[in-house]
This record gives structure tokens, C-alpha cells and sequence, in this order.
């Protein structure tokens, strides 16, 4: 790794000012995180009126609730399809590009999003099954969007910003958790203003309306916004620098593609990327590869669960 700290062009990059450029990437990678967290923690808000609407039992005059084997699948399935999407489109990013992939990520969000709000019908069976396999693909993509708006940002950012522009981008999961309750609020109060219904101590029967099916639909397409329209602002932005010089090689297209952004110059060093690739190259499913990375894999995976959990 001494290569790394005499390249010229990883060097140029790390020494940067920081920039308007750099906020902009932020904005593009937080808005990723903030999206993922939305769609990954929106079943949350949502799972107390699906157990209303869908499992209610007229007999036991309770208010109904999802079964735990059914709130267990909703949660687990999208989050076996994050740690899934962290390693298929981690390795996606590293064979065709970051921008590439991480639209992809965005756009896969964008639809399952949406997919998972329409449910394509109306019964039990239909309902349920419809969101266990678009939250997976949803996991997919968000797992996607969590690894690679990391990597954008640390590989458009200087040395001395680099951290702050991270943490900062990981704290976005907190703003769309939060913003997930007061969206679900807000269009469940909204919900009530031409639905007025009872509460179930007096009527439980009429207490909840078929038409509050369409609330938590709502809250779920919702999520579709953002990520589209995080897609429409990455595609303004070059790929980053790091990638287009280190692995693809192309240093002159690295300088040409910051020169549009910034005032980076990045010269060519063809020699010393060839020995910095061969020092990086390496399979995804191998034992060096599980040495490096293994551990953020183990601690994401945990910090979602806590979340879930709490």
C-alpha cells in the first residue's frame, strides 16, 4: 500500500480544497442513505394498521395485529436482500463503475417502491406475499445504495473532509427513519380528515375503514421520490475520479471529468497504477477479501438489526 501514497492522482485528490462540488456529492450520496432508511423502516410505521386491516378478529374484539411469523418475514426478507445487494452490487461497482451501479440501485428502489404500495390486489394472500418479494428486491437495491453512497463520497472527497463527509452521509439513515414517522402521520392525520371513524373501544367494527388501505400504500410509494429524484441529479455527476484513474486506468478522462467540476489536475501514471491494481485485485468471495472488508459487513448488518430491534 506505500504505492497509494505516492500516486499523483490519489495524491491530488486527498491534498483538493474542499469544494460546492463536494457538498453537491453529498447531497447525492446522503439522499441515498436517507432514502434507503426510509424504504427499509417504513414496514415499521405501517405493520400496526396491516395487522388492523388484515388480521382483525371480530370475536376477541381486539384490534388486530400481524401475526409474528408474518411481521418476522417482512422485516427478514428485505433484510436478507440488504446484505445480499451489499455484496452483489459492492462487487457491480467495482467491474462496472460507481455511477453506473449506483444508479441502478436508485432506480431499483425507485420501482420497488412503488410495487410494494400497489400490491397488485386487495386479499390477504395477495397483499402479504406482494410485499415479501418486492421488499426483498427492495433490500437489494438499498443494501446497494447503503455501500455505494460510501464509496462515492470517500472517493470524491479530500483527506482532511473525508471522514466528516461520511459520517455525515451515515446520518442521513437517521433523518429518513424520522422522516418515515412523521410522513406516516402526517398522511395518516390527513387519512382521518375526510375518514372519520370511531375508536375501537366504542365501535370496533367501524373503527377501521377498508379506505385506510390506501394510507399505508401511500407512505410506502412515497419512498419512490427520492430516490428518483436523487437518480436525476447523479446524472450530472462524472464518475469519480478514483475509479476512472485507478482501475479503469484512464487517468487523462479522470482529469478531464474533474477539470468540468473543479480545479483538479490529475496527471497520467500508468506505471504505478499498473503495480497499485495488481496490490488491489483480488475475487469477492475470497479470504482476503473477507479480511478487509469483513468486519463492515458484520457491524452494518448488526447496526440494522439494533435498529429494527429497538
Amino acid at each position: 500500500m506505500m504505492i497509494s501514497n505516492n500516486l499523483f492522482v490519489l495524491e491530488a485528490l486527498d491534498t483538493a480544497d474542499t469544494q460546492w462540488f463536494h457538498c453537491k456529492v453529498f447531497m447525492i450520496a446522503g439522499m441515498g442513505v436517507f432514502t434507503a432508511a426510509y424504504d427499509l423502516f417504513s414496514i415499521v410505521t405501517v405493520s400496526k394498521l396491516l395487522g388492523r386491516l388484515y388480521y382483525r378478529d371480530h370475536a376477541n374484539r381486539e384490534p388486530g395485529r400481524l401475526p409474528f411469523n408474518i411481521g418476522s418475514a417482512l422485516v427478514g426478507v428485505a433484510l436478507v436482500g440488504t446484505l445480499t445487494g451489499q455484496l452483489v452490487f459492492g462487487w457491480l461497482g467495482d467491474k462496472l463503475g460507481r455511477k453506473k451501479v449506483y444508479g441502478i440501485t436508485l432506480l431499483l428502489m425507485t420501482l420497488c417502491a412503488i410495487c410494494s404500495g400497489l400490491s397488485f390486489g386487495y386479499s390477504l394472500r395477495a397483499v402479504i406475499g406482494t410485499l415479501c418479494f418486492f421488499r426483498f428486491w427492495l433490500g437489494l437495491g438499498i443494501g446497494g445504495a447503503y455501500t455505494l453512497s460510501a464509496i462515492i463520497m470517500s472517493e470524491h472527497a479530500n483527506k482532511r473532509t473525508r471522514g466528516s463527509f461520511i459520517s455525515a452521509v451515515y446520518a442521513m439513515q437517521g433523518v429518513g427513519v424520522f422522516f418515515c414517522g412523521i410522513v406516516s402521520m402526517i398522511v395518516s392525520h390527513l387519512f382521518l380528515k375526510p375518514n372519520p371513524a370511531p375508536s375501537f373501544q366504542f365501535d370496533h367494527l367501524r373503527s377501521t375503514q377498508p379506505n385506510a388501505d390506501y394510507a399505508w400504500r401511500i407512505v410506502f410509494m412515497l419512498g419512490a421520490f427520492p430516490a428518483l429524484l436523487t437518480y436525476f441529479l447523479l446524472i450530472k455527476m462524472p464518475e469519480t475520479a478514483r475509479y476512472t484513474a485507478v482501475i479503469e486506468g484512464n487517468t487523462k478522462q479522470a482529469g478531464a471529468d474533474m477539470g468540468l467540476v473543479s480545479d483538479i489536475e490529475i496527471q497520467a501514471e500508468e506505471e504505478k497504477l499498473a503495480m497499485f491494481n495488481s496490490n488491489n485485485d483480488y475475487p469477492l468471495l475470497s479470504r482476503k477479501f473477507f479480511e478487509r472488508h469483513g468486519l463492515h459487513l458484520i457491524g452494518t448488518m448488526s447496526k440494522l438489526l439494533l435498529l429494527y430491534m429497538g
